[in-house]
């Protein structure tokens, strides 16, 4: 349907919808009501298993394997024992590349190395980076504290085994998209003083750092949007097995006390996201702790749309989120070899 003539689209999407001054794309807005139709409106919720056999399906529909960049699977430490990663490196990128540690979405529940390998196969060709996605553990199997602990045990690896992965280990990143912009903004602030060189960068796609889900945004876009309030109330209860655990920073990378000297980021949001206010909010504190931080809103798209190349203009958004990752963590880590701030 998304490849028919845009008159047809908005005949069968139905009115526009404007909130909060945005007017949403009109091809998202078809497949939100097509879902709607077929009963999978919302990202969360319901049967653990069957919601991750869903996601799975979805991601098969919703972004093209891209080519020109070799893929292998591998097992890396975690916390506790090995965990799955998957290394992307494109083709030509030259001997000692950047690298970007990824950290894929999912609500902490949800996702895996195939949900976003669509995803991670374009950030590797377009930033021009070696992506290293990280399969930490999930909940509710594996509650709070188990993805960060997983998460900051495979940056270290990572930075410590840099020979072996045929990167430079000055010139790693952090990256992730919603649960997994969480992840990085964690490890960006657990290892700024670790023995590790910290992330010389972090990307944070429309991330949740605000465990407190207090801001106007989730009421604005509480229902109808594909991520829910509903959906958002499931996932925290899977992941955080007490209701204080929102206050730890770990779970809530906004409440942390001090954010100076944490990695230069991208904060990149969504229109009609409920995470949208708290991504800003987290972009400004970053500001204010003088941390070099760029922002974007891509205003008509909603929740997931790093994973929506199917959308018309999708690919081209992911591409440019993309680049705009690859940049900063090459000025970034010149900044770090000339003993200088980016």
């Amino acid at each position: 349907m998304l490849t028919l003539p845009d008159s047809a689209i908005q005949r069968i999407a139905g009115p526009p919808v404007e909130i909060d001054g945005r007017v949403l794309n009109r091809s998202v807005q078809l497949l939100l009501n097509v879902g709607e139709r077929i009963g999978r409106d919302s990202i969360g919720g319901g049967d653990v298993h069957r919601k991750r056999a869903e996601t799975a399906q979805m991601a098969r529909l919703g972004m093209p394997l891209a080519k020109g960049v070799h893929v292998a699977d591998r097992r890396i430490p975690g916390a506790e024992s090995t965990i799955a990663a998957r290394v992307y490196r494109p083709f030509g990128i030259g001997a000692v590349p950047p690298a970007i540690v990824y950290y894929h979405g999912g609500g902490f529940v949800i996702g895996d190395l195939d949900s976003h390998d669509g995803s991670c196969r374009m950030l590797a060709i377009e930033s021009g980076c070696v992506v290293i996605a990280v399969d930490y553990r999930l909940a509710p199997e594996h509650p709070f504290p188990a993805a960060p602990d997983d998460c900051i045990a495979a940056y270290q690896w990572v930075v410590g085994n840099a020979a072996e992965l045929s990167i430079d280990p000055m010139a790693v990143a952090v990256m992730g998209d919603s649960a997994g912009g969480n992840l990085a903004a964690v490890v960006a602030q657990a290892t700024r003083d670790a023995d590790v060189p910290p992330p010389v960068a972090q990307g944070l796609v429309y991330p949740t750092v605000d465990a407190r889900m207090a801001t106007r945004s989730i009421e604005l876009f509480a229902e109808g949007f594909g991520l829910t309030r509903e959906s958002m109330d499931w996932f925290l209860d899977h992941y955080l097995p007490r209701p204080e655990m929102v206050e730890d920073p770990r779970a809530s990378p906004m409440l942390a006390d001090d954010l100076t000297g944490v990695a230069p980021a991208w904060v990149w949001t969504a229109g009609f996201d409920p995470l949208r206010d708290e991504g800003r909010a987290y972009a400004e504190r970053l500001r204010k702790a003088e941390v070099t931080t760029f922002e974007r809103c891509y205003d008509d798209q909603v929740h997931a749309f790093f994973s929506m190349g199917v959308v018309p203009g999708g690919l081209d958004i992911i591409a440019e989120v993309s680049r705009n990752m690859g940049e900063l963590v090459r000025t970034s880590a010149a900044a770090r070899a000339g003993g200088g701030r980016s």
